[in-house]
Parts: structure tokens; C-alpha cells; sequence
């Protein structure tokens, strides 16, 4: 008989992993659409699958209080920040934002600023995948959104905001799972890679 650490054998382990995994909605339930994102970049990276990274918000310290261990007291942000993601998959560069929404009917457009939507058409011009990820909280649902899609809604629309019914139709439902939190690769692929004869 195996023993694992602590003394549990291979029988109790894989009961108490299938019953951590039944549970993956739930557990998963209370982490926000950030949270699930990095968890699954982490996944993604020591599975060597892709290197995708936050992007840090860029900020110039101005006051430091170093009694308490280096702790800021005043700072600011030097620039607006582009888009949270980026990375390296299947050779190709991607760059996404990540948005959630409290509202069941629809995604407002205010969450998204001009700079972001300017930084997006810099990174199709250059041959790169941009995309948006949407969460809507009330119906526990995300999607992968082609940022191309958003772009021309935006500026073929006087809508203040997107259909939910029109992200469903025109996007791809993320998964959730257990680890990653976010099967996010798997919809790049079905929105971007399987389309590549």
C-alpha cells in the first residue's frame, strides 16, 4: 500500500480529491474574476502551456514611511493603464482586459476606457490576439469577447452597452474548474487557433 504524506493511503487520497473536485464550483464561487485569472496564469505556467502576466498599474512613490518596514504612505499613478494581461501563447502575442458586471441584462460600455480600447486596435494592427473577458456575476458566467467585436460595437452602436444575449452569441463561455479556475486557453483556441486551417 502507498502512502501519501500525512500518513493517507491512495484509497483516502483519491476520495478526498474527488470530493475537492466535485466541489470546484463552489469553491470556486467566492473568487473574484482577477483572483481566477492569475490562478490560472500560475496553472498555465508550470503546466508550460503559456506565460501570461499581469500587467503591474505603473505608480511613482512619493512618500515612505521606513519605521514600519518600507510601508507607502503617499503615491500616485504616473500614467493610465492599458489593458491587466498579456503573454506569449502558441507563438502568438495576446492581450486581454479583464471586466465583471453586476447587471444580468447587459455589459456597460463605460467599464472600458478609450486608452484600452486605442491600446486593443494597436495590438490587432501588429498581428496580435486581443480580447476582452467578461464576467457576469449574477448568472456565475464568462466569456471570451474577440476585442474586434467590441471595437465595432462601439462604433456601429449608440448603445451604452452590450446585450448579454449578443456576448452569449458572438463570444465563447469560459469553463470553470477546479485548477485553473479560468479554462480561458480553451476558448482562445476555439475563438482563435481552431479556425487556422
Amino acid at each position: 500500500m502507498i502512502n501519501y504524506p500525512g500518513g493517507i493511503n491512495k484509497k483516502h487520497y483519491q476520495e478526498k480529491k474527488r470530493r475537492i473536485v466535485s466541489k470546484n464550483s463552489a469553491a470556486n464561487r467566492g473568487m473574484s474574476l482577477e483572483d481566477s485569472i492569475n490562478q490560472s496564469n500560475e496553472f498555465y505556467a508550470e503546466m508550460d502551456r503559456a506565460l501570461i502576466l499581469k500587467r503591474p498599474t505603473p505608480i511613482n512613490v512619493v512618500k515612505v514611511d521606513y519605521s514600519r518596514g518600507a510601508l507607502i504612505k503617499e503615491a500616485y499613478f504616473e500614467k493610465q493603464s492599458t489593458t491587466d494581461y498579456n503573454g506569449i501563447y502558441k507563438g502568438k502575442y495576446i492581450d486581454f482586459e479583464a471586466k465583471s458586471t453586476h447587471l444580468k441584462t447587459s455589459f456597460p460600455l463605460n467599464n472600458i476606457t478609450s486608452h484600452q480600447i486605442e491600446h486593443l486596435k494597436g495590438v490587432i494592427r501588429h498581428g496580435g490576439i486581443a480580447f476582452f473577458i467578461i464576467e457576469f456575476e449574477i448568472q456565475q458566467q464568462a466569456f471570451l469577447i474577440d476585442a474586434q467585436y467590441v471595437i465595432t460595437f462601439i462604433n456601429e452602436n449608440k448603445r451604452k452597452s452590450i446585450p448579454y444575449l449578443d456576448i452569449v452569441n458572438n463570444g465563447i463561455e469560459i469553463k470553470k474548474s477546479y485548477r485553473p479556475a479560468l479554462l480561458y486557453l480553451d476558448a482562445v483556441d476555439k475563438m482563435y487557433f481552431d479556425k487556422i486551417i
